[in-house]
């Protein structure tokens, strides 16, 4: 056997850190310290007598060994994790994680999961919300709930609709009398809330408007979630872009009011993911069922 083969713990840990580009993020995801992480990558380079990252500033990035490997590794390790699904299949019964965005989580999620969980008492549900691509091979994510058409890799993964919906602007009862919004083109002269989450751009909705947007002269408030850009403009802080589904509550509730019906199109889709060959899949897919039946109410 290869003495090599004794790096094996170290591959892992190389694989996780290449693959979010951070030892601090791949030291949450392994549940150990970022020093631990930066301590077996480096017996790892000893070891293979080669740098595998080279630090830029803030970033780590791969070196051309530590690309080559990781191509490798990652592919190997994909085919040992299939290996063990087909011969441990798990029972319905059991913990169910899954990824979603904060947005979906907080206004379409969290109000109906508690259905779920009548239904499937057996079936314990933890939500992990991030800006990241989550991994459905390697990672502990079970299920990706993801807003857009396709993830990073989707290569060996299923994926199945979920709905779409055209977006438009929303803003406060309040901001909207005081400036007596009439016409699309005075919400340039309002705050536009921008978020660092897959924020929907603003420039494309007022061409739908018919109105010429110059970035330069607009007021912007970026904020880093689709939940604080709602809260913000909830307070009167400017508008923000929104499909009906996710601002509904709001609307219901008198926060908001929807100044302009002129959509976007194409607006905010959604989709699920999941691995077709997971041991958990027969709980992954009592939960689609169920997802599915909510989203057709």
């Amino acid at each position: 056997m290869d003495s090599r083969l004794h790096h094996l713990p170290g591959l892992r840990y190389f694989e996780v850190a290449a693959r979010l580009n951070s030892y601090s993020r791949a030291a949450e995801e392994l549940f150990i310290s970022q020093a631990a992480v930066s301590q077996k990558i480096r017996q790892l380079e000893d070891g293979l007598g080669c740098k595998l990252f080279v630090r830029e500033g803030r970033e780590m990035r791969l070196t051309e060994q530590g690309k080559t490997l990781f191509k490798h590794v990652s592919q190997g390790l994909e085919c040992i994790i299939t290996g063990l699904n087909q011969l441990q299949s798990e029972p319905i019964e059991g913990l169910l994680c899954v990824s979603a965005p904060h947005s979906f989580t907080s206004f379409l999620l969290l109000p109906k999961l508690w259905q779920f969980s009548s239904q499937h008492p057996n079936i314990p549900i933890r939500i992990e919300t991030s800006f990241d691509e989550p991994n459905l091979k390697q990672g502990n994510i079970d299920l990706a709930i993801w807003q857009g058409e396709e993830l990073g890799n989707t290569v060996g993964l299923h994926k199945e609709f979920l709905f779409e919906e055209p977006i438009y602007p929303f803003c406060s009862p309040h901001l909207a009398k005081n400036m007596n919004l009439t016409s699309p083109e005075q919400l340039l002269s309002t705050w536009l809330i921008h978020y660092q989450s897959g924020g929907y751009p603003w420039q494309s909705w007022f061409a739908r408007a018919g109105v010429q947007m110059n970035k330069e002269s607009v007021q912007w408030t970026e904020v880093s979630t689709f939940d604080h850009a709602m809260n913000a403009v909830v307070a009167g802080h400017g508008a923000c872009l929104a499909s009906d589904s996710l601002a509904n509550d709001f609307v219901n509730r008198g926060l908001l009011i929807k100044p302009f019906h002129i959509g976007m199109n194409p607006g905010i889709q959604f989709n699920l993911f999941y691995d077709h060959e997971s041991p958990r899949l027969k709980r992954i897919q009592a939960f689609t069922n169920w997802l599915h039946g909510v989203i057709a109410e």
